[in-house]
């Protein structure tokens, strides 16, 4: 797929693709571009989240750094309550990486109302790499952090609802799509530990920010050639308002339905989301990470992490490619079940590390498993129940709906905030026992709802 076969600018008129757009590995050429689009502004993300939390135990937050971040001190001690050291780097990664999922829902609602996707997400884009780039500077951290939650509000719920309308609703293709898409994403988790988590920890903190910056900055002008093999913009006339499509009773219940599985899957993904927080500071203190002599960056934990969350999700799609030609392939909640045990067995995994440790370091083979066994829990929750709520958002408020999606990133990421920051002061077993506990809330949730609430709600939306 070469970028200069498409016409740059937003204003393009986008062709009409067609059942018969196959141009891309099968699947409409939109979704190639917007597969690299959404790595790009992955890349930028993830390389923050692997930096972020080591930046604040190991530079940020020393006492002879703090003072020189404006307001920081003033945030310690009005909200935080005073905390040190990694409690605090864990309550701020906390806070921080969950506002960036409940922004996307006011993103949402710019683009269904007002701006339309295309131009949110642009505005989105441009605020993202400003954030980016005020991390170089220490002064600005906090205002860093403060765009990159608002840009990636504009961004992240308005690029996938673009995936999800590139097919119409009896098109087969559209979870196979979701699957294409996070592969990219896990393609740019992988690169972002080795090329900015590595620049940051042994280059300088500044560098790894800044490549962030750049990369997103390319993602924009992807997204910007791409407008001719994007679908539709729902932008409305100069003059008009949005129209006002009505809802029906099903529309509804469907909302309905999305809106109760949004705590259900925050608690599935607690155990997910720590591995960037508390788990890279486990990891740094604990993990044997000298490799002939060499001591590796604990960032490339994520890195492993990754690789095997783009392994799982190329095994997992053809796995059920091949089960499907020979039985009845689990529908969308199935599977979020079926991956709910595999969570459980990874965070089982992280407690026989803590328990088995003794007096040395760590060695990989637990951490390692726990990260296969994560990722295959990982291939059967994340990108199955975003096809789901793309599949029942009701048109007239589609962007809206995903960004009451990432609302589950959002509970989850404000809840390891807070039980990233027991990591201190409870004993490791236990505290990996609470993310066992939590995939296990999940797994019994799954199935209360696949089988006693989702057909009362769902209808006939919820097939085989």
């Amino acid at each position: 797929m070469s970028i200069s076969e498409a016409t740059p600018g937003m204003d393009a008129a986008p062709v009409d693709r067609g059942p018969d757009d196959r141009a891309f590995l099968g699947h409409p050429k939109g979704l190639g571009y917007l597969s690299f689009v959404e790595g790009c502004e992955r890349f930028s993300y993830y390389s923050m989240q692997t930096l972020l939390v080591l930046y604040m135990v190991k530079y940020l937050l020393l006492p002879e750094n703090m003072g020189n971040v404006i307001g920081l001190s003033f945030l310690q001690n009005s909200y935080y309550g005073g905390l040190e050291g990694q409690p605090l780097a864990s309550a701020i990664f906390g806070d921080y990486t969950a506002l960036v999922y409940l922004t996307p829902i006011l993103g949402g609602i710019i683009a269904d109302r007002w701006l339309g996707r295309r131009a949110t997400l642009i505005w989105g884009a441009l605020i993202m790499a400003l954030g980016h780039f005020l991390m170089a500077f220490e002064g600005t951290f906090l205002f860093a952090l403060l765009a990159l939650v608002v840009g990636v509000g504009l961004f992240k719920g308005n690029i996938a609802s673009q995936v999800g309308e590139l097919y119409d609703d009896k098109d087969l293709r559209r979870a196979m799509a979701f699957q294409i898409f996070y592969i990219a994403i896990n393609v740019s988790v992988i690169a972002a530990p080795l090329v900015s988590g590595t620049l940051g920890e042994k280059v300088g903190w500044h560098w790894g920010f800044g490549t962030a910056g750049i990369v997103m900055v390319a993602g924009l002008f992807i997204y910007l050639a791409a407008g001719p093999w994007l679908p539709a913009d729902n932008k409305p006339a100069k003059g008009e308002k949005a129209a006002s499509v009505p809802m029906s009773q099903k529309d509804w219940l469907r909302v309905l339905a999305l809106v109760l599985l949004v705590p259900v899957l925050a608690v599935s993904l607690l155990t997910n989301q720590e591995i960037f927080n508390a788990y890279l500071v486990w990891a740094d203190e604990h993990f044997a990470l000298t490799f002939m002599g060499e001591t590796l960056p604990t960032s490339w934990m994520i890195t492993v992490d990754a690789t095997l969350s783009f392994s799982m999700l190329v095994a997992v799609a053809a796995f059920y490619k091949w089960y499907g030609t020979k039985w009845k392939e689990p529908d969308e909640l199935g599977k979020m079940v079926i991956g709910s045990f595999f969570t459980i067995g990874g965070g089982l995994c992280l407690y026989i590390a803590a328990v088995t440790q003794g007096d040395g370091k760590i060695g990989l083979f637990w951490p390692l498993m726990f990260h296969l066994l994560n990722s295959i829990g990982f291939s059967h929750i994340l990108p199955v129940s975003l096809a789901l709520f793309t599949k029942l958002a009701p048109k007239a408020i589609n962007a809206t709906i995903i960004g009451i999606y990432y609302l589950a990133f959002f509970a989850a990421n404000k809840i390891v905030g807070t039980i990233g920051g027991w990591y201190s002061t409870m004993d490791t077993p236990t505290f990996w026992l609470v993310h066992v506990a939590s995939a296990a809330v999940g797994l019994v949730a799954f199935a209360f709802f696949k089988f006693v609430l989702a057909k009362r709600l769902m209808g006939d939306t919820q097939t085989a």
